[in-house]
């Protein structure tokens, strides 16, 4: 396969989870990782969760981050402009077109019993995206604590989530600290 097909492919393939996944980053995760890791080999699962902690750490959503991030990896600068492009294309012309006929859309109860069905499946898609990279992830009590921590920290409100993950960071590099100067 040329590289050309090869960016082609990229992009329709993050060009299709940015039109077929609702609810925003955190719903896309497992589409991503249909696309990314079981379709087409790019991936794997722990290379997948080191994306999305990076994506997560950085400002921005998630999806698009993880879109350049892998693009960046596998093609260089054009796969990370085209991974982005990709997963954000379709959410503009969706919006666009939404904003063209929004009043004729907000009256018609058939488009909003339609949302209310996909709000509520999104909440479900976030929550197996959850289990899933948890799973994967969270290996240890040091791990678990940090992931119950982050869990009560984000649900209070108080904590801002920048200092969250800053916050873990720093206590992971710290418990390898303490590991490493134990193992000597």
């Amino acid at each position: 396969m040329t590289r050309r097909k090869e960016l082609w492919e990229f992009f329709a393939s993050f060009f299709r989870i940015g039109l077929f996944t609702f609810g925003g980053g955190l719903a896309m995760l497992p589409m991503i990782e249909r696309e990314v890791i079981d379709r087409h080999g790019w991936t794997d699962r722990d290379e997948i969760l080191d994306i999305y902690a990076m994506a997560q750490s950085v400002p921005g959503v998630i999806a698009a981050n993880t879109a350049v991030f892998l693009g960046n990896r596998l093609f260089g600068f054009w796969g990370a402009v085209l991974g982005l492009v990709g997963v954000v294309l379709p959410s503009i012309l969706i919006i666009t077109v939404i904003a063209i006929f929004f009043e004729q859309l907000k009256a018609n109860p058939l488009i909003a019993a339609a949302f209310e069905g996909i709000r509520a499946a999104v909440v479900g898609l976030i929550a197996a995206a959850a289990v899933r990279v948890g799973r994967r992830a969270v290996k240890g009590g040091f791990a678990l604590a940090m992931a119950l921590g982050a869990l009560l920290l984000s649900l209070s409100g108080y904590v801002n989530v920048i200092l969250i993950i800053i916050l873990a960071g720093l206590a992971g590099y710290l418990q390898y600290r303490v590991k490493g100067s134990e193992s000597q």
